[in-house]
């Protein structure tokens, strides 16, 4: 079982950046997806952005030039960098893991970010 922990979530004005972290238990990350998903309110989860377990990385169309994903592989810890941020990223922003295995998936509680205009 693995554990994702979020954190970085707040209220920021339109233009400004913050930082989301998530932080997963046990050994499997450095071999795993991770992803960073967001779900606004009356919307689906859409994914926000994706890194391999070597370092390839993807990102939405809504985000790309905005928004940065990294990760640490000693530390555990995946990042979002979100900078010139709109009203419309306001969202609950999850942390996912895929493990090498289907049964390897699992999901954080969520943070939420507001972007206020």
């Amino acid at each position: 079982q693995v554990q994702l922990v979020e954190s970085g979530g707040g209220l920021v004005q339109a233009g400004g950046s913050l930082r989301l972290s998530c932080v997963a238990s046990g050994s499997i990350f450095s071999i795993s997806v991770m992803q960073w998903y967001r779900q606004a309110p009356g919307k689906q989860r859409e994914v926000v952005a994706t890194i391999t377990s070597n370092g390839g990385t993807y990102s939405a169309d809504s985000v790309k030039g905005r928004f940065t994903i990294s990760r640490d592989n000693a530390k555990n810890t995946v990042y979002l960098q979100m900078n010139s941020l709109k009203p419309e990223d306001t969202a609950i922003y999850y942390c996912n893991i895929r493990g090498p295995r289907p049964d390897m998936n699992y999901w954080g509680k969520g943070t939420l970010v507001t972007v206020s205009s």
